[in-house]
């Protein structure tokens, strides 16, 4: 009996290898397989996407309700005029001025968006509130943006049957999923005006400016603070807090340059840096060069200054994630600003009595001011 009930088993295992073997031939030679596969990604897409799609729509609630705070005519439509605003960068394969013309969309980009606001708003409000809320709509803009691209190619994949696309597409989406996520969290760290992790630099400029003789603004949303610092004059350049805004400090820095007819002895930026994979949130690391996260009409502007008037040009980084550089500044990264404050405050005792230096807090001055 044990002999016979062992055969039968074994017949019936044969039985079903044979069957799934014939099944996996059958799916191999018509594609089915494929199918299938393509079948359980757009499924897996689609909810991902409508993950991105309920942020995007809390997003721009957020910003609705903002708007309806400050007595602004229809916040609804408002939003949905930012969501759909878009930039077109200049033509780069003529290189001729494309930094001057790529500042100059985007100056014009901004005077629209800003007045876009200005248009649906009864009353003036204070310019650090309306950069907060230019950069909530910059965030809802990117996340209506993300969902509508992932929607474009999901679709485009579907209708051409195209199985690479939805392979790549599929791969990417945890990637994309966190970034929207970031994003949707850092709506609410604008809304209430916190520092973010890219506000590090101001934060450094903002503690040099503690005794300051005298400020001023030499760009717009930027301003100047002039220090003692031993017998060495220091230039604190930052943008005009305590509003969401980068500023114009490459303007700035040229602008004081010039001034000073190049009597300069020393350019120093200080940004927040993305650190890699393996690095230390907080960690500092000193180099040479513009450290500046623009597009190239500010970073320009700080080299060809430095190098029309032979100025060193040095920065100092704080190394930290790209979440952690648009939401809430983690503690790490806070203390590292009071080392950076220290090793700037070294670095200039090392030029001789009398120098002039140049220090720049560079990023985006949400919640810290002057």
């Amino acid at each position: 009996m044990n002999l016979f009930g062992s055969n039968q088993g074994s017949d019936i295992l044969n039985l079903i290898t044979q069957i799934l073997f014939i099944a996996f031939l059958f799916m191999a030679f018509t594609g089915a397989d494929a199918r299938l596969r393509m079948y359980l990604w757009a499924k897996n897409i689609r909810a991902r996407m409508e993950e991105i799609k309920k942020m995007a729509d809390e997003s721009a609630e957020e910003l609705e309700d903002v708007l309806k705070k400050l007595n602004a005519k229809n916040p609804k439509e408002l939003v949905k005029r930012l969501n759909e605003f878009f930039s077109i960068p200049p033509v780069d394969i003529e290189p001729t001025d494309i930094t001057k013309r790529l500042g100059h969309i985007l100056r014009t980009g901004f005077k629209r968006w800003e007045s876009l606001v200005d248009q649906y708003l009864d009353e003036k409000i204070p310019r650090a509130e309306k950069h907060n809320i230019m950069v909530m709509s910059e965030i809802s803009n990117n996340l209506n943006l993300i969902y509508k691209v992932i929607r474009h190619y999901l679709l485009t994949a579907l209708k051409t049957n195209n199985f690479f696309l939805m392979m790549q597409l599929w791969m990417i989406m945890p990637m994309i999923t966190k970034m929207s996520k970031t994003l949707k969290e850092a709506m609410e760290t604008f809304k209430h005006c916190r520092p973010v992790g890219d506000s590090a630099g101001p934060l450094v400029a903002f503690r040099l400016l503690k005794n300051k003789k005298r400020l001023w603004r030499p760009a717009e949303d930027t301003v100047a603070g002039e220090v003692d610092i031993d017998g060495r004059t220091v230039i604190v350049v930052k943008a005009e807090g305590p509003g969401a805004t980068v500023g114009n400090p490459g303007e700035a820095i040229r602008k004081v340059v010039e001034e000073r007819r190049g009597n300069v002895d020393l350019i120093m930026t200080i940004d927040a840096a993305l650190k890699l994979e393996g690095e230390e949130t907080g960690s500092i690391a000193e180099g040479v060069g513009a450290a500046i996260g623009d597009p190239g009409p500010e970073k320009i502007a700080i080299e060809r200054v430095a190098t029309k008037y032979g100025i060193p040009l040095e920065s100092i980084v704080i190394k930290m994630s790209a979440e952690e550089a648009i939401t809430d500044m983690p503690e790490k990264v806070a203390k590292a600003v009071d080392k950076v404050v220290e090793m700037v405050v070294n670095r200039i005792k090392e030029l001789p009595k009398g120098a002039t230096a140049v220090i720049a807090g560079i990023g985006n001055t949400c919640g810290v001011a002057q």
